[in-house]
């Protein structure tokens, strides 16, 4: 509706920016170890997963956040899922308790698969505003005893889409007392923990956390990785589920029922990409250069900084960000999403509004041209 009657001034080709879909290539190691094991496909897959990619997993978790040894149990506290966004929206079908009015809180803005999820469970949405007094995190201090009393399930997600933001060790570690307290789960969607810019710094995780307080059973903790962004693999589908065992057998229970188990060969190749850092060292390199390239070119004419981690530009508009978007869209071909489609009305604000995600998937070179047209967009508004 956006686009409605619009079409665009220019000849030059249409780039889009407004869907998180990573570009660059696979790794070759991936496509040949899936290739390889298409043998496998006169077998059912079991939902649980073969041992050797949950082995895999719970290695990688370990050595990424630190865990203790021996604490991330294969068996017990990881479960393989068919990306995360199918993951997110079925686990607050698993663990809702419908009779008790429930409430689901979340960022605003957010991933619209959570504000899905709290709806079919039955639950009542609660959006946690993020804004630039916030540093762009939910403003968790703002929310009442009452409210949280409420609360069942708490989606976080960090680095955030769609503004970067990446929550401290600390600040999920007063999260985790709160659910202590008031007896709710954390879901932290962690998808974009392994693109960021500061290879000393990676962004900490939730199950870091609670292992940092002795809580190595990760009760009410569970945490939701994707091998998309990381690996570049959107089309392979796969993800897991880890964290608090007693919730994730009940999870997995859950999953029986829908036919949501991986094929073999999405798992082989899975456990292939889970072992391997190389490739996403280089993932990152190719996205700080990208960044670098494009803040060149639109800080001088709009509120951008880079953010965190994932892979998203989140400025402000100097317009209505839904005028904004029309007049790149027609001026040069340009698509970008509105930040107000990513939001909802809370709390007597739209925390997206006037804003736009800008998500640098697409080439290095490809980049560079769209924000040129964006900057030149910017300077015909003045």
């Amino acid at each position: 509706r956006l686009k409605a009657g619009a079409a665009p001034k220019t000849s030059a080709a249409h780039i889009s920016l407004s869907i998180g879909e990573p570009k660059h290539a696979t790794p070759k190691f991936i496509i040949d170890k899936l290739t390889n094991e298409l043998n496998s496909l006169s077998q059912y897959p079991a939902t649980k997963g073969l041992p050797t990619l949950r082995q895999s997993i719970a290695q990688w978790l370990t050595a990424r956040f630190s865990l203790p040894p021996g604490s991330m149990d294969s068996e017990r506290h990881v479960i393989p899922v068919a990306g995360t966004r199918e993951a997110l929206f079925s686990f607050a079908q698993a663990i809702m308790d419908r009779a008790t009015q429930p409430r689901v809180m979340m960022p605003n803005p957010f991933y619209q698969i959570y504000e899905g999820a709290a709806l079919l469970a039955g639950a009542e949405p609660y959006f946690l505003n993020t804004t630039p007094a916030t540093n762009f995190l939910p403003d968790f201090d703002s929310v009442s005893d009452a409210d949280w009393y409420r609360c069942q399930l708490l989606y976080i997600c960090t680095p955030g889409n769609p503004t970067g933001a990446v929550l401290s060790l600390k600040q999920m570690q007063k999260l985790i007392e709160l659910a202590d307290r008031h007896d709710f789960v954390i879901a932290s969607d962690e998808c974009y923990s392994e693109l960021y810019f500061d290879e000393k710094h990676p962004p900490p995780g939730l199950l870091k956390a609670a292992a940092q307080m002795g809580r190595t059973d990760f009760k009410r903790c569970v945490v939701f990785h994707s091998l998309s962004k990381r690996s570049n693999v959107p089309g392979l589908r796969s993800g897991f589920v880890a964290g608090d065992a007693d919730i994730i057998e009940k999870f997995t229970l859950y999953r029986t029922y829908h036919g949501c188990a991986l094929p073999l060969y999405v798992q082989a190749a899975s456990a292939a990409a889970w072992a391997d850092e190389a490739h996403v060292k280089e993932n990152r390199d190719l996205y700080r250069a990208k960044f670098d390239a494009v803040l060149k070119i639109l800080s001088p004419v709009l509120d951008v900084q880079q953010p965190q981690g994932a892979f998203y530009l989140w400025p402000r508009t100097p317009n209505d960000d839904q005028d904004f978007a029309r007049g790149l869209f027609e001026q040069q071909n340009v698509t970008v999403l509105p930040g107000s489609y990513l939001s909802r009305e809370a709390h007597g604000a739209n925390p997206g509004k006037d804003h736009v995600r800008i998500a640098l998937v697409a080439g290095k070179d490809e980049c560079i041209d769209a924000a040129q047209r964006i900057r030149a967009y910017c300077e015909s508004l003045t």
